[in-house]
């Protein structure tokens, strides 16, 4: 084996070890925090989502061609 493939077998191994220690961090810190805010469920919107109203309606009227 040469001096340089030596040297570019060493250099992949470091950066494979780098990037599985860091793929193996994020993945600790991604299982600890819980999927969604417990607070989220409190904050939801009362409203029943799209709501015709005049204000509305008066809107569409004035984007007509």
């Amino acid at each position: 084996m040469s001096h340089r493939a030596a040297r570019l077998s060493r250099r992949n191994f470091l950066l494979a070890a780098g990037a599985g220690s860091a793929a193996t961090a994020a993945a600790v810190i991604a299982g600890k925090r819980p999927a969604t805010p417990s607070g989220a469920a409190n904050t939801k919107r009362a409203t029943a989502g799209y709501q015709d109203s005049p204000h509305v309606r008066s809107y569409y009227r004035s984007t007509k061609v």
